[in-house]
This record gives structure tokens, sequence and C-alpha cells, in this order.
């Protein structure tokens, strides 16, 4: 990465008041990864450069100092253009200047046309006024929405789930107490498998599951003391992480 786009970087996080400490633990990285985008040394990945756009309120394109002033000819001939030109008229992509991205998954490149991809299956995030390649074939972002939509994965009705449950149980046998706390596995089940998906054990909810073992230790075999010691885990496993995870960023493409 230039040195340009690094100190675009640092000026961002500073105009947000924000320490490299405090920007990695919003982004769920180490603060040495951020150390080495500001020192030019590596490129945040695509999914940390759209938290990232997210974050500081502004488009990719104005991130990456990809947007320019138009010119008032520009202005005027950008006025005359179809809101959806032929693929045919989307010009190839220059990869003098931008972003080059490349994973197991796939590349991608963000250049001031717009954003390049290919062999990705999953989401592409863009403005809706970008235009996609992908696989060789050009879309505008309402386009390949409406193409790749389906590849999004039903929800699981957990919370429909969890109620049939505890009606059930609660009508049948009359145990209103403590079956409440099926609840609970409804926003533990799904931050627990966000941090597996994305692979970043901070995001799992420790703290709800230390809960959830110490009532139900509590209601159901009155073990209220000792499982309490339960709690003071919680520390030490968000300082195993954090260790974990700065001892393996140096080696990790980023």
């Amino acid at each position: 990465m230039n040195m340009e786009i690094a100190n675009q970087l640092v000026s961002l996080r500073k105009k947000n008041g924000l320490s490299q400490e405090a920007l990695a633990e919003k982004l769920g990285i180490s603060r040495q990864a951020v150390s080495k985008w500001e020192r030019g040394e590596a490129s945040p990945d695509t999914d940390n450069l759209i938290q990232l756009a997210k974050l500081y309120q502004i488009s990719l394109d104005e991130m990456l100092l990809l947007k320019t002033p138009a010119t008032a000819d520009e202005e005027e001939a950008s006025q005359t253009k179809t809101d959806d030109p032929s693929p045919d008229e989307t010009p190839p992509p220059q990869r003098g200047a931008g972003i080059h991205l490349k994973s197991k998954d796939g590349e991608i490149y963000i250049g001031r046309d717009g954003i390049y991809a290919t062999d990705f299956t999953d989401t592409v995030h863009s403005q809706d006024t970008a235009r996609l390649t992908i696989n060789g074939q050009s879309y505008t972002w309402r386009e390949a929405r409406a193409k790749w939509r389906h590849n999004y994965p039903a929800r699981f009705p957990l919370t429909l789930l969890a109620l049939l449950i505890y009606l059930g149980i609660g009508m049948l046998y009359d145990i209103w107490h403590p079956t409440w706390l099926v609840f609970l596995l409804i926003p533990l089940t799904g931050k627990t498998l966000a941090a597996i998906q994305h692979k970043n054990w901070r995001k799992l909810p420790y703290p709800l599951i230390i809960t959830v073992i110490y009532l139900c230790l509590g209601f159901l075999y009155h073990s209220w003391h000792p499982a309490w010691v339960l709690f003071l885990t919680i520390p030490l496993y968000y300082s195993g992480v954090s260790y974990f995870t700065a001892k393996r960023s140096p080696q990790e493409p980023l």
C-alpha cells in the first residue's frame, strides 16, 4: 500500500479521535495490524476496508483517495449518460492506481472505475453508483445484488423455536421456571455462529455463555456457590484471545 493512502488512514483515525488500540478493538483485530497499515507495510483486506468506510462515514473512493473533483465539462457529460450503460461501454480495469487484493477465494481490484472481482461467490459490497465486473461480466450494483441474492443463507427461526419450546414445556408440564432460560439461546447462538464464521474469537459471547452456565447450575442444582467462580474466567479468556491474536498477526496476511 502506498504511503499516501497510509497517511490518509492515519489522518482519518485521528480526525475521529481514535487511538490505534481503540480502532483495533472496533475492527476486532490487533493493534499491530493497524500500525502496519499506517506504516504502509500492509493493506487492509476487503472486509476491513468496508468497516473503516462505515466507521468514518465516508465512501471507499474518498477513503482510498480515488475520488477527484470533476470539471464542469465532465459533470455535464456525466448528466447525459444513461443510468444503466451496457457492458460494452464499461472500460477494462486500469491496474495502475488503486488497491489490488488477492486471496485463495479470488481477487478484487478497487480502482477509479469501480470494483472488479474474480471467482468470488460471496457478497461483494459497493455503492449503488458503482459498476462491478464479476468473472468477466459487467453489472450495475443493483443487477449484481439481484443476481447473487439467492446466495444469502436463510436464517433459522430460532426465536420462534425458543418460544414454542417455552410454551410447550410450560403448558404440558407447568414448568415455566426455569424454562425461560431457552430465550438466552437466541443471542447466544447468533453471536457464537458469527464468531465461528469470521474466525474472530473476540466476538464470541463468552460472558453470556458463563451467565447461562451459572444460571443453569444455580436453578437446577442450587450451586450458586461456588459456581460464581466461573465469572473469574472472563478476563482470563479475553487476555488469552488478545495474546494469541497479537502473536499470530505478524504471520498472517492482512
